[in-house]
C-alpha cells in the first residue's frame, strides 16, 4: 500500500498551507490547487521549507477549479484517494455587496469539483465549512445540531455547499462528507514561515491587530462595545489555525470508517475571548501599543458565538491544544518576519 494521495483545493491560502505542512508530515503525496486569487505562491515555496525532503511528495497547479478541463486533467493524471476542499472566497462584507461573485466562485466551484470526482470515482472530501452556518445562535455554545441559518451571502454559499453534500450522499452512498465548521482560526505556524496575509485591508479582527502593531494601520476600530459581555465586547472562539490543520488530518483519517457517510464537526476550542481580551492579550506578546477608536455595533455581529467540541474529541479524537497566548505568540512571529506578508505582495 503506498502513501495515499490527497488533493487540496486553496492549499496556498491561510488555512491551506499550514493544513497542507500537516499533510506531507504526515506522509501524504499531496497536489495542490489555486487559482492565487487571495493567496500567493511563495506559501507554497515556504511550505516546501518547512518540510524538508517530504517536499517530493508535494505539487502545485495554479488552475481555478472552475476550469473544469483543467481540474479534469489533474484528476486524470493522479489517483486521488480523497480532497480538502478549501479554495472559495471568505470575506463577509465583500459577499454582501457581490453576492453574485461569491455564488459563483463558491458554488459553482463546488459543484464543478463533485463532478469532476464524480467522473473519476473519487468520492471523498472533507470541506471546509464555517460557523457561520449558525447565523445568529440563540445560545452558547454551538453544537453540530443547532438549526442552520446563514446571515450573508458568504454564509449562504457555505450553508449552500453543505446542504448539497447531504443531497448527494442521500442519492449515493459511495460518497464519504466530513464538514468542518470552524470558528475563528488565527496564528501562525511556529516558525514564522507561513501564517496569514489577506489582500487588501483585512476583514478579521487578528490581521487587522497585526497590522496596527507592525505600523499598516493606525488604530483598531472595535465594533460594538455595549454587548452584555464581560467587557462591553464581542465574544469569538479562537482557535489557533495549527490545531485546525491537525483537525483535517484526522477527518482525513476518519473518512476510512466505513460508517461514515456525511458527518459534521465543530473545530473550535469550546472556549469565548472578547475583542478586548484579544487585543491585550496580543499587546502583551508584541510589547506594542493597540490604539483602539471604539465605534457602533457592526450590523449583523453576533454577541456570543463559540463552539461545542464534544463531538470532534469523541469522534475524530482532535482537540485544540494551543491557548489565546500561543496564538498571539506565532502570529506577532510571523508578523515580524513578514511585516508586509509574503514577499511578492511588498508592494502593496
Amino acid at each position: 500500500m503506498g502513501a495515499l494521495s490527497v488533493l487540496v483545493t486553496g492549499g496556498a491560502g491561510y488555512i491551506g498551507s499550514h493544513t497542507v505542512v500537516q499533510l506531507l508530515k504526515d506522509g501524504y503525496k499531496t497536489v495542490v490547487v489555486d487559482n492565487l486569487g487571495n493567496s500567493s505562491e511563495v506559501a507554497i515555496t515556504r511550505v516546501k521549507e518547512l518540510v524538508g525532503d517530504r517536499a517530493n511528495n508535494l505539487s502545485f497547479h495554479q488552475i481555478d477549479i472552475r476550469d473544469k478541463p483543467a481540474l479534469e486533467q489533474i484528476f486524470a493524471n493522479t489517483k486521488f484517494d480523497a480532497v480538502i476542499h478549501f479554495a472559495g472566497l471568505k470575506a463577509v462584507g465583500e459577499s454582501v455587496h457581490k453576492p453574485l461573485m461569491y455564488f459563483d466562485n463558491n458554488i459553482i466551484g463546488t459543484i464543478t469539483l463533485l463532478e469532476v470526482m464524480a467522473t473519476y470515482g473519487c468520492k471523498k472530501l472533507v470541506f471546509s465549512s464555517s460557523a457561520t452556518v449558525y447565523g445568529w445562535p440563540k445560545e452558547v455554545p454551538c453544537t453540530e445540531e443547532f438549526p442552520l441559518s446563514a446571515a450573508n451571502p458568504y454564509g449562504r454559499t457555505k450553508l449552500m455547499i453543505e446542504d448539497m453534500c447531504r443531497d448527494i450522499y442521500a442519492s449515493d452512498s459511495d460518497w464519504k462528507f466530513i464538514l468542518l465548521r470552524y470558528f475563528n482560526p488565527i496564528g501562525a505556524h511556529p516558525s514564522g514561515h507561513i501564517g496569514e496575509d489577506p489582500h487588501g485591508t483585512p476583514n478579521n479582527l487578528m490581521p487587522f491587530i497585526q497590522q496596527v502593531a507592525v505600523g499598516r494601520q493606525p488604530a483598531l476600530q472595535v465594533f460594538g462595545t455595549d454587548y452584555s459581555t464581560k467587557d462591553g465586547t464581542g465574544v469569538r472562539d479562537y482557535i489557533h489555525v495549527v490545531d485546525l490543520a491537525d483537525g483535517h488530518t484526522a477527518a482525513l483519517s476518519k473518512l476510512s470508517d466505513p460508517n461514515i457517510g456525511c458527518e459534521v464537526y465543530n473545530l473550535g476550542t469550546g472556549k469565548g475571548t472578547s475583542v478586548l481580551e484579544l487585543v491585550s492579550a496580543f499587546e502583551k506578546a508584541s510589547g506594542k501599543k493597540i490604539p483602539l477608536v471604539k465605534t457602533g455595533r457592526r450590523p449583523g455581529d453576533a454577541e456570543i458565538v463559540y463552539a461545542a467540541t464534544a463531538k470532534a474529541e469523541r469522534e475524530l479524537n482532535w482537540k485544540a491544544k494551543y491557548g489565546i497566548e500561543d496564538m498571539c505568540r506565532d502570529q506577532w512571529n510571523w508578523a515580524c518576519k513578514n511585516p508586509y506578508g509574503y514577499p511578492t505582495q511588498e508592494t502593496n
